[in-house]
This record gives structure tokens, sequence and C-alpha cells, in this order.
């Protein structure tokens, strides 16, 4: 397949991205794409690698100044050009709708000859036509509406508790430094992926710890891009092997006194989680 030219290309577009972003959201918006489209995780899609290259185009040009200007400046004249074509199809449509009313006033010249059974008729068979618009229209909005009914049964949630991330790195049982590494490093090392939302050292066993993520994309990138100190580097495994997604019923919720109890039971819950992921800590060998 030809490759397409990168005037051709919108890299904002492919990056998800305003003309406006700048070169910290580039590279950010460049590192979630990348994960999620790499040809090696998405080996079925013959379109994965010329989309990985898209996205290297992207991140090349964008964040090089020189390269940004000029392909900004080719985006904004492509801008101008479709709006003026926009305006030249909004004449066009001013001159198409100023026939149609010729047209039904002419129409109209001609209903004065008509007998009333003739109008009759034509008002019954308008209605018909319109009657079926409108059936087709509500229809077309059922289905619309089934669809996001349906899409909000159930929807994927992104537990931290059940995506717990190992992490180890080298370092004697005796070593007071922990390898080179405590809590604040390694916070400093994982909190530019997203939200630490739990960050546990084993308190008995040097070199290990466990962490969560507040969001998928961000424990994925942590585990996929960290190496944490060059002379001592991480490894970080899904303790459960691979992510796992839990779901949830949609809708609207009523909260009422029995909620509240509800709700209490589920902060201690999960305050016992957090005692959990200590405990198992602590169990290490």
């Amino acid at each position: 397949m030809a490759q397409k030219n990168i005037e051709d290309l919108d890299l904002y577009a492919i990056l998800d991205l305003q003309i406006t972003a700048s070169e910290s959201e580039i590279k950010k918006a460049y590192r979630k794409k990348a994960l999620q489209c790499h040809p090696d995780k998405n080996p079925d899609d013959p379109k994965a690698a010329e989309t990985f290259h898209q996205l290297s185009q992207a991140l090349e040009i964008l964040t090089d100044t020189a390269a940004r200007a000029a392909y900004d400046k080719v985006l904004r004249a492509k801008a101008a050009a479709k709006l003026r074509h926009q305006e030249l199809d909004s004449k066009r449509q001013k001159l198409k709708e100023d026939l149609e009313r010729r047209e039904r006033e002419a129409a109209a010249g001609k209903d004065a000859h008509l007998t009333d059974a003739q109008k009759l008729a034509a008002e019954i068979e308008r209605l018909r036509n319109e009657g079926s618009r409108l059936l087709r229209e509500e229809q077309l909005k059922m289905k619309e509406e089934i669809k996001r009914t349906m899409e909000d049964i159930i929807t994927p949630v992104w537990d931290s508790s059940l995506n717990r991330i190992k992490i180890k790195w080298n370092a004697s049982k005796n070593d007071p430094t922990n390898g080179g590494y405590d809590e604040q490093t390694l916070r400093k090392f994982l909190k530019k992926y997203g939200d630490v939302v739990a960050l546990i050292m084993s308190p008995k066993k040097k070199g290990s710890a466990l962490v969560e993520f507040s969001t998928k994309d961000a424990a994925e990138m942590a585990v996929e891009l960290e190496k944490g100190l060059a002379d001592n580097p991480l490894e970080m495994k899904w303790v459960n092997k691979k992510p796992i997604l839990t779901t949830k019923i949609g809708g609207p919720s009523l909260i009422s006194d029995r909620d509240y109890e509800s709700l209490v039971l589920t902060k201690m819950r999960q305050a016992a989680e957090r005692q959990k992921l200590i405990e198992e800590m602590m169990k290490e060998e």
C-alpha cells in the first residue's frame, strides 16, 4: 500500500490533539497511542504497522519547531480552503431553496383551479407522506436509544485492587539503601504515568514492592516502559499475569437511608483491601 503524503495526514487528529497542543501533550499522547497500536500487540491487524508509522511521523514532525511550523501553515491553508468551499456550498443551497420556493408558489397557483375533492385527495396524500417520514424518524430514534441503553448496561470498570503490579530490583539483605530505592524514589518514577492509588514497600524483603494505579492506561504504560535507575533497573510484572476488567450495571441510582449503610460498608471494605495488601507484603519471605 502506498504511503500517504504528510500534507494529506492530520497529525493532530492521529494523536487526538488540537493544533494548540504543547510538546509535552504531544509526547504523552504518542506514548498512549503507541502502546495501543504497536504491531507486536496487534499481530492480526494488517493496518497496525501503518498506524504506528503515522504515529512516529506525527511525533517526529510535531516535536520539531521548524517542521511543525511548516506543517501548521499547510494545515491552516487547507482549513481556509475548506471554509471557502463551505461558503460556496451555502450559496448553492440558497439558490436551490429559492428554486424550490418558486416551484411551490407556481404549484399553489395551479391549486386554485382544483376541485374540493382534488384538494382533499392532495391533503390526504401529503399527510400519508409526512406520516411515513415521522414514523421512520421515530423508529430511528428508538433504535438509537436501544443501542445507547445496551451500551450502558455493562460497562468495563478498572479496579486497581484487582490489578496490582509487583516491582522487583536487586538489593542485598543487609543493604541499608535497599538498592537505591525507597517509597519517594519509586513514586517519582511511577507518578508520571498517572495517579498512584497505593504503593507498599515490602517491610521484610529487600528489593520488592507492590503498586496500584488509578487507570488501566497508567498501569500498562508503567509495566511496558518504566526501568527505574540505570544501574539497578526495575522489573515490573502483573500480580495476576494480565490486566483484569470488572463490570458494573449502568443507569442512575437513588440514595436512600439503606444506601448510606451500604456506602459505609463499602468504605470499610476498601480499608480492609489496603490492609490485606500490607499483610500480603508482610508474609513475603
